[in-house]
């Protein structure tokens, strides 16, 4: 195709430079296409998503912080004809949500969300500091699929692992008598 187009500037042949460049805009068209499609390659990618955020470090800036990234969610969500349902909140004691979870459910719900989990950062200055100093808040934000129930779900006993722990070291009478943790774990086979 480069070559084709070096031919059209060479010649100065309006009408084939014309037909290249559909040709490119067709492709770039494609490309932007498969690029979106990739989004949506997880195998859960149609499913509601369940998107829980956690205000982090940052007292009740952080947890401010928190519900903004809620209002963001949910305008995003009504913007593109989605549904919501808030399934948990924690208010914040001044301000805002200590956590909150909302269920967004529509067209390729967690396609679209998967890719905003992680720690969100907002530095701004604060509001609710009488100095007006900057701060910096966290919030987790998690985005899980919501997933069918799968049914009853059978362990047999000889795939299950459990593990007891006692303490150790002073204590009294009840060291290395007393099981103080116990650890299940379940052995997957190949």
């Amino acid at each position: 195709m480069i070559g084709l187009a070096e031919l059209a500037i060479a010649e100065k042949d309006g009408h084939l430079q014309a037909t290249l460049e559909q040709d490119l805009r067709a492709l770039d068209k494609d490309v932007e296409k498969q690029e979106i499609d990739l989004l949506f390659a997880n195998p859960y990618a149609e499913h509601p998503a369940l998107v829980s955020i956690h205000a982090g470090a940052g007292g009740t800036d952080s947890q401010d912080w928190a519900e903004m990234l809620l209002r963001m969610y949910l305008r995003w969500a009504e913007s593109n004809k989605m549904q919501t349902e808030m399934l948990d909140e924690s208010p914040g004691e001044e301000a805002g949500y200590k956590s909150v979870t909302v269920r967004i459910s529509g067209k390729r719900a967690f396609g679209w969300l998967r890719a905003e989990r992680g720690v969100h950062r907002l530095v701004r200055l604060s509001p609710f500091d009488q100095a007006h100093r900057r701060h910096t808040s966290f919030a987790l934000v998690e985005v899980i699929p919501e997933i069918e129930d799968a049914g009853d779900i059978e362990i047999k006993p000889e795939d299950l692992k459990v593990d007891v722990y006692r303490s150790s070291g002073a204590g009294g009478q009840h060291v290395n008598k007393t099981s103080s943790a116990v650890r299940m774990t379940i052995r997957t086979r190949s």
